[in-house]
């Protein structure tokens, strides 16, 4: 579990995105740090209102890319002026806000403590089906907090998605360590049975997957897929971290699953759904990765072209068997890590990019910056919709918008008139204290 420190710049809506970053980063078991030094990641919300306030934040990035193992810039200038960084030769990871948590996670699994319950934020619920894990990776620390997978029974999830629905719930995610091993400790895979019946459930609402590892869906994907293919009400999406495209640091990373699987995997998506979301997660410079390797992961970004990607530099946790390897240069996990995220910009760019002109069916799920809100379709890609008072459009709304641009690693898009209109949710949080 990694160190935190966070400084934020700006306006309300940057400081409502710290928060959901630190509520995040907490879920997953990280802990804030007493400053920058002691941090394992540093993370700078930005400004870019003033040239002044670009230049202060510049300045600001290099001091704590100086002070901290590992900086990560967000916000408002990292996402207009996000090469301004790079030019300046500030060593950081550039991503949007909500990238954020995923990337600062390590490839680890998120940590959920024995009385996590379901919660409601909004219009989203929160539900985590299981806690622990069946792996046993090399780099992960989580696995020290959480033991093996302990999953309540498929009754027990239901009512708790039921009742977040009756809440008041317009999306549902379901969450846990790898929701892909769920129900392996009474041994049975019950996962697609579990999405069945929470599909099932009456009202008016959508489902989202959590991380699921290759080699804990792998001998369910044929039926998962199958799930995704005849409920409207789950997204289309999958989180499945490949972290190596090459078998022999995936093995070195004691990963349960091979490249092979991971395509296996994809393959038996592509097959049933024509417009899906591939979210992976890659670890470069891993203690024992090659130029070779590296290569290998690249060519397989390439080849699946995922449409959310997490890159992050490998970084040692203590207590963990990868801690004791001999680590690659800084220069040299910074280069590939550079390389990859370049990749990864080109290839989420495209694929948000062909999505212009097209009409999709989107849940309005939360506020955006000033007058916009958050859009998912049904492939759980984000689509921003701006000036939305205007326009009539709530949170909790289903509706349809063309998309008419898009901004790498999400898309705009305008109302058509059509679908329907469902009234938001401020509804307290169910059976926990809301975040």
């Amino acid at each position: 579990m990694a160190t935190y420190h966070i400084e934020t710049y700006g306006c309300t809506s940057n400081r409502g995105e710290s928060r959901a970053i630190e509520r995040a980063l907490r879920d997953g078991g990280h802990r804030p740090a007493d400053g920058p030094e002691e941090a394992d990641v540093a993370i700078l919300n930005s400004c870019t209102v003033v040239e002044k306030t670009e230049r202060n934040m510049l300045r600001r990035a290099e001091e704590l890319a100086e002070e901290t193992a590992e900086l990560v810039v967000t916000g408002c200038m990292a996402l207009a002026q996000g090469e301004e960084f790079r030019e300046a030769g500030i060593d950081a990871e550039v991503l949007h806000w909500d990238e954020v948590p995923e990337h600062v996670l390590n490839g680890e699994c998120p940590t959920h403590t024995p009385d996590t319950e379901p919660i409601l934020d909004g219009v989203i619920g929160i539900l985590p089906i299981a806690r622990g894990c069946m792996s046993n990776c090399s780099y992960c620390i989580t696995k020290f907090a959480t033991g093996r997978v302990d999953s309540p029974s498929i009754e027990e999830n239901v009512e708790k998605a039921r009742a977040l629905v009756h809440a008041g719930a317009k999306e549902i995610r379901v969450t846990g360590q790898d929701t892909g091993v769920y129900g392996w400790d009474t041994g049975d895979r019950k996962l697609p049975e579990l999405l069945d019946r929470i599909c099932a459930i009456d009202g008016e609402f959508r489902v989202r997957l959590g991380m699921a590892n290759p080699g804990g869906i792998h001998g369910i994907h044929e039926e998962l897929a199958d799930v995704f293919a005849r409920n409207e009400e789950l997204y289309d999406f999958i989180h499945a971290p490949v972290q190596s495209g090459s078998d022999d640091v995936l093995e070195d990373m004691r990963r349960q699953h091979r490249v092979d699987k991971f395509r296996e995997v994809v393959a038996a998506l592509d097959d049933r759904l024509d417009h899906w979301t591939l979210s992976t997660d890659f670890i470069v410079g891993f203690p024992t990765e090659s130029d070779a390797d590296h290569e290998k992961s690249m060519d397989l970004l390439s080849e699946v072209r995922p449409e959310k990607i997490n890159v992050t530099r490998f970084s040692k946790r203590p207590g963990t068997d990868a801690a004791d390897m001999k680590g690659l240069g800084g220069t040299v996990k910074k280069e590939r890590s550079k390389a990859m995220s370049e990749l990864k910009m080109e290839v989420v760019g495209e694929a948000y990019g062909s999505m212009v002109g097209d009409e999709f069916e989107v849940l309005v799920v939360e506020e955006g910056t000033g007058d916009s809100v958050k859009c998912r379709d049904s492939a759980y890609r984000q689509i921003i919709v701006r000036n939305a008072t205007d326009r009539g459009v709530e949170v909790g709304d289903f509706l349809t918008v063309e998309v008419t641009g898009h901004n790498t690693v999400y898309a705009f898009g305008e109302p058509t008139g059509e679908g329907q209109r469902v009234g938001g949710s401020s509804s307290p949080a169910v059976g926990s204290s809301q975040p």
